[in-house]
């Protein structure tokens, strides 16, 4: 199929495909004139793609995962799994960092509304 199939058939802007594709996640074969062709797979492993840029995986990581799926979803072979729970704590980690944030943003901005409201 052509990239503007496989970008209808996905949802995925053909801009977003070339991209995948520079990044070593996505890949095609060139015809003589130079257009880009993707095999059968080439949904399922946009897909794929997809859902790991939906939690939170850099496309470093992700290229580094895409040879280890098992099957036709989104299911890891159990030897990247520590990989995965790694990059789980790592964002949980930065999941509590935020809150700390926000939660001495929130005392800077009552600090602040006090000192307005007695001026």
């Amino acid at each position: 199929m052509k990239i503007g199939e496989l970008s209808r058939e996905t949802g995925v802007a053909v801009r977003l495909l070339r991209y995948y594709e520079d990044q070593g996640l996505l890949t095609s074969h060139r015809s003589e004139g130079g257009h880009r062709h993707y095999g059968p797979e080439a949904p399922a492993t946009v897909e794929r793609i997809r859902a790991l840029l939906a939690a939170g995986l850099p496309t470093k990581v992700i290229r580094e995962l895409m040879p280890c799926f098992a099957g036709h979803g989104i299911q890891l072979q159990a030897c990247v799994l520590d990989h995965l729970k790694a990059q789980y704590a790592e964002l949980d980690s930065r999941i509590a960092d935020l809150a700390q944030a926000r939660t001495a943003l929130g005392d800077i901005l009552q600090a602040s509304a006090r000192t307005l409201a007695d001026a």
